[in-house]
């Protein structure tokens, strides 16, 4: 049985490599941002934006204990998710987790294109977001770093080194 849960900051590449690695490795993937939406019949945002981050964090953190149940299945988290209640603990237990690390700067490129989407980045200027970026790592850096693995990716522009992504990182888990 494997499970792989892969975590890290918003904008990292974690749908991305998901479903990159779901193909290659033939195993179904589940985003747990989209399983919650699934789930509750409401966007992200709209969860937020009616409950409060609070609630939204309950409902993750019970959908993540559900999610990770699944055998032979690939897991991407909200940037969050590991920060609150035991849930890297967790993970750690459940499966195969990797923290998928990238620098403040490549995070706050992927993130210009779609911050509109993104509960806690919406209204920042471009100076706030990229401050916002730095402090939100140095807060969640501590959970991330508890990871099995910590897996570099600076550098996924194209198709190529998303697919020389895939093959190290299925090779740094023994797959």
């Amino acid at each position: 049985m494997k499970r792989i849960i892969l975590i890290g900051y918003m904008g990292a590449g974690k749908t991305t490599i998901g479903r990159a690695l779901s193909k290659e490795l033939g195993l179904p993937f589940y985003d747990l941002d989209w399983y919650i939406e699934s789930r509750r019949h409401k966007t992200v945002s709209e969860i937020f934006a009616e409950q409060g981050e609070e609630a939204f964090r309950q409902i993750e953190h019970n959908m993540l204990h559900e999610v990770a149940e699944f055998e032979d299945v690939i897991i991407s988290c909200g940037g969050g998710t590991p920060c609150f209640f035991d849930n890297m603990d967790y993970m750690n237990q459940q499966g195969q987790v990797v923290y998928l690390k990238a620098s403040p700067e490549v995070l706050h490129k992927h993130l210009l294109m779609g911050k509109g989407e993104r509960p806690l980045l919406k209204g920042k200027s471009e100076e706030e977001l990229i401050t916002f970026i730095r402090e939100q790592l140095e807060k969640r850096e501590p959970f991330y770093t508890k990871a099995q693995y910590i897996f570099d990716v600076d550098v996924m522009d194209n198709n190529d080194k998303i697919k020389t992504t895939i093959d190290n990182l299925i090779g740094l888990l023994g797959l």
